[in-house]
């Protein structure tokens, strides 16, 4: 029997075996699942952070909103103005904080390199990191902080003491700094007005392809551009925009501890992994630097002024309206102030000594200059050499002879073996945040031609000639985006009398050295009357080259004289358009320090489409009551059309 069951057992044994090898594998599966399956959770540190920060509902705190650029939409959530998918460490988080936040808390625990720099999390996003490990205080040892040594490089380079936002004044020979730019320059301790030059900037601007011609307004003003932070030295940036482009430049130095510095450093280098779409006017140099200041110190509430539009020089005063923010403020002018400034201190002999120096090479060294004192041929050898340098620095093609014709000037200026008088160089334009805001409205009636009426004016930006001048460029006038709705009592009608898409001015006055071109471009509709019709809507493109000179037989008085090319559409002609060619001549006058005249005259003569000719002249004055008030009286004809209004203008 005990074999038989031996037997038996055995059978049933032998006949298991070949399951042995199946189970095996079915627990080989099981265990390498589970172990991924264990990869997978969650680690329970993690956990704990995870609740903690939704607890404590850090993805609605500002900060976080500040260092992902949130902003609510009109219909609620939010969208980041960020627009590099590689900023975000979730596939949601330009539109969800929460999940944004989430990813983020798991990726530093990761050493996978992300973003554009290629580095681990909690390096890449130093700001992140370093503002969610204050909030859930991270434990080092569950979660061991990474080395960061090219970020501690990077910051440890600036020596950083000091915050300074950088204004370059306007350029009008381009389009994106019409309106000026904004800076931000990194102060080492102990520097000095001279020595500053040598320190870092951080700039945020368009990547603009080279030679982008008509595309480039047209793509700048639809973000059609990648907009990029980067670091530069400062002296380059002078050179480019002092030097080169001409423009004075002042310096706003902030009140900023060593802690809200860093925080700005920090945030600057994460924003490294960034990018934005560039929008001329809105989501420009001026608005991201404001939230970059906004991350230094959340207590700033900046960018919520600005809903439509950022005009630089608003921004500046802006930052200069907040108390204590502003602690110094400095000016360093551009190579044209201080020719003229210097040119201001010769006299008549000694200016047409310098213009002889400028186109003589060898008149430097002339008897005529050896005959003043000392002191007076270093002054004139001084102003004959800036004004060389400058016609090299802003003519390529005459880079080689200028080195040339200034090193003969420097060589006979050393033999005097006395230093240049240090002169305090004034500027031609007050300082930004003290001139009127941008925005304009105005109230006001008149008379037109048997009628009475009121009108309402509103412009969205930003300073036109008959403006009060303090903080703008001198000479140059740039309206964007106005309209004008106005009343006819006797007509009974209302219509838009005026509206202006862009209208662009720059006077610059020749004399013996200056002779750089003045321009116009105008496009917009106006009301006029024309045979039959008393009041039609009149669209009109203008544009002329020209020049203008100054003179003060009274205080300063500036006079200008175009060609000009025109083209009109409107229904009141027969042919619906007319296109000609005239000239017109002006000049306004500084009669009081708040008084301002203003007299123009042109002719135009149209030759295509409707043949017809339009005379008009125009004179209008401006009484400044206040920083952002001011009292107009403005008189205008054109073809047999008189026009008298007196407005109340207020800038907002």
């Amino acid at each position: 029997m005990m074999p038989g069951l031996r037997s038996s057992a055995g059978a049933l044994f032998a006949s298991r075996l070949p399951t042995v090898p199946i189970l095996c594998s079915l627990l080989v599966i099981l265990l390498v699942a589970t172990s991924v399956a264990a990869e997978d959770l969650p680690a329970p540190y993690f956990v704990q952070l995870l609740q903690q920060a939704r607890q404590a509902k850090l993805a609605d705190a500002r900060e976080w909103h500040l260092l992902l650029h949130y902003r609510p939409n009109l219909f609620g959530g939010y969208t980041s103005e960020q627009d590099d998918s590689g900023f975000f460490l979730a596939p949601e988080g330009k539109t969800d904080p929460q999940a944004e936040l989430e990813a983020t808390l798991r990726q530093f625990f990761s050493p996978d390199l992300v973003g554009r720099s290629k580095q681990p999390a909690q390096c890449a996003f130093v700001a992140r990191y370093a503002w969610l490990a204050e909030q859930l205080r991270f434990d080092p040892i569950q979660l061991p902080p990474m080395p960061c040594e090219r970020f501690e490089r990077w910051i440890g380079e600036f020596h950083a003491r000091s915050i300074t936002l950088v204004f370059p004044s306007a350029f009008m020979n381009n389009p994106a700094s019409m309106f000026g730019h904004t800076l931000l320059r990194i102060d080492q301790e102990g520097q000095t007005p001279h020595t500053r030059i040598l320190a870092y900037t951080i700039n945020y601007a368009a990547d603009v392809p080279p030679e982008e011609g008509l595309a480039y307004p047209v793509r700048g003003i639809f973000g059609g551009y990648r907009g990029y932070f980067s670091t530069i030295p400062y002296y380059l940036k002078v050179q480019e925009y002092r030097d080169i482009e001409n423009r004075d430049i002042w310096e706003y130095r902030l009140n900023f501890d060593d802690r809200q510095i860093r925080r700005l450093l920090m945030h600057a280098w994460e924003l490294g992994n960034a990018s934005f779409d560039y929008f001329f006017f809105k989501e420009n140099c001026s608005y991201h630097l404001l939230s970059l200041l906004e991350y230094a110190d959340p207590s700033l509430h900046l960018t919520e002024h600005f809903g439509f539009w950022t005009i630089p020089a608003d921004t500046v005063r802006l930052l200069a309206a907040q108390p204590g923010l502003v602690t110094d403020t400095a000016f360093r002018p551009s190579r044209v102030t201080l020719i003229r400034r210097k040119r201001e201190q010769l006299t008549a002999s000694e200016h047409e000594l310098v213009t002889r120096i400028v186109r003589d090479t060898t008149a430097a060294e002339s008897g005529d200059v050896r005959s003043l004192p000392l002191s007076r041929q270093a002054f004139v050898l001084d102003v004959a050499s800036d004004y060389v340098r400058y016609m090299g620095e802003r003519d390529e093609t005459q880079a080689t002879a200028a080195r040339d014709h200034n090193r003969q000037i420097l060589t006979a200026r050393s033999l005097l073996r006395i230093p240049s008088e240090d002169l305090s160089i004034l500027p031609f334009a007050t300082q930004p945040d003290v001139g009127h805001r941008t925005s304009r409205a105005s109230l006001g009636g008149g008379w037109r031609n048997n009628d009475t009426f009121e009108e309402i004016s509103v412009r969205a930006a930003y300073h036109d000639l008959l403006d009060p001048e303090p903080g703008y460029t001198p000479d140059a006038q740039i309206e964007v985006g106005s309209l004008s709705l106005r009343h006819y009592n006797r007509a009974e009608q209302t219509r838009v009398e005026r509206a202006t898409v862009i209208n662009v001015l720059s006077l610059s006055p020749i004399d013996g050295l200056f002779r750089a071109p003045s321009w116009k471009l105008n496009l917009g509709m106006q009301t006029i009357k024309h045979r039959w019709c008393e009041l039609c809507s009149n669209w009109s493109v203008n544009g002329g080259i020209g020049a203008s000179v100054e003179t003060h037989l009274l205080r300063r008085e500036v006079f200008f004289a175009f060609a000009e090319v025109e083209g009109n559409y409107s229904r009141a002609y027969e042919e619906r358009h007319r296109v000609g060619g005239g000239a017109s001549v002006g000049f306004y006058a500084d009669l009081a320090e708040r008084w301002r005249l203003l007299a123009s005259a042109g002719y135009v003569r149209y030759a295509l489409g409707e043949t017809s000719d339009d005379v008009r002249w125009s004179v209008g004055q401006r009484y400044t009551l206040a920083q952002n008030w001011a009292l107009r009286l403005e008189y205008s004809h054109r073809d047999h059309d008189n026009d008298v209004l007196f407005a109340v203008q207020a800038f907002f």
